[in-house]
């Protein structure tokens, strides 16, 4: 949205005078949930780390990859994005449920923005369901103890977790985290992740972030990234820049049409799909 347009926020004590990371995301995904503080600090990101509109428009784009190829080829039915972000085009549910409109879908995150934008935009076929879930990753048995109230624990689940990772700074913490995940799927279940990769130009766009929000984002190597799958089978093409999985997959835009499959290049957000054996 705009300044000029009302705000579906206003009643809910989120403070819209300071720049909001899933805002700003919002922002470089060319969404219109944002506010000029948010493009403030969006665009001074952008002028050291022009590549960050890439790399946020390459992940949105994975994950329609990732679900179109999870509920069709796999046959997958029940998926939880975990740190999902503001709703805007091609969510997880709109993505699954065009494949398959049984499709149960549970989003979870733990920020009240999030939440009241999910509450009203985050609408599902009436064959499926899609529900959000206020929770937080840092807390796994609530978050998965909620989710098992829509979702079928003893039937494989999709569980997406796109740049949520990199705000736990601690990797050992993360490891963790995501065990405790995996320890609660079931056999047949698929894991998806991806995050920033350290560079220099990135570094600098974390620092310009932190000093205008205190959110740091703790970009990672590729190796600790990749070490989130551990004791997981791969699905090709196994750990990759986002922008190459599974590239050539033709994707559906809401219309039904086909759009045309462009010449990847990598970007700086590293992840891929995995099978609990």
């Amino acid at each position: 949205m705009t300044d000029e347009t009302p705000r579906p926020d206003a009643n809910t004590g989120i403070d819209t005078t300071v720049p909001h990371s899933a805002r700003v995301w919002n922002y470089w995904l060319g969404g219109k949930d944002n506010y000029a503080v948010d493009r403030e600090t969006g665009d001074a990101v952008i002028a050291v780390y022009p590549q960050i509109k890439v790399n946020a428009r390459e992940s949105r784009a994975f994950l329609r990859r990732v679900v179109q190829f999870l509920a069709g080829e796999v046959g997958i039915r029940q998926f939880l994005d975990i740190g999902t972000g503001l709703p805007t085009a091609d969510n997880t549910h709109e993505v699954a449920q065009r494949v398959a409109p049984d499709a149960r879908v549970v989003y979870a995150d733990n920020d009240p923005l999030v939440l009241a934008h999910a509450r009203a935009l985050l609408v599902g076929t009436p064959e499926g369901m899609t529900k959000y879930l206020h929770a937080d990753i840092r807390d796994v048995p609530d978050l998965m103890s909620g989710a098992a109230e829509i979702l079928d624990f003893t039937e494989p689940v999709a569980v997406l977790m796109l740049g949520v990772l990199g705000h736990i700074h601690d990797t050992d913490e993360a490891r963790s985290l995501v065990a405790q995940i995996l320890a609660r799927l079931p056999s047949g279940s698929y894991v998806t992740i991806c995050d920033a990769i350290l560079t220099e130009a990135r570094r600098n766009a974390e620092k310009t972030y932190s000093e205008r929000d205190g959110v740091h984002y703790h970009a990672r190597r590729p190796a600790e990234i990749e070490s989130f799958f551990d004791g997981l089978e791969w699905v090709e093409p196994g750990f990759t820049s986002v922008s190459l999985w599974r590239a050539d997959l033709p994707a559906d835009d809401p219309t039904g049409n086909v759009l045309p499959l462009m010449s990847p290049s990598p970007v700086d957000q590293y992840g891929g799909v995995a099978r609990k054996p």
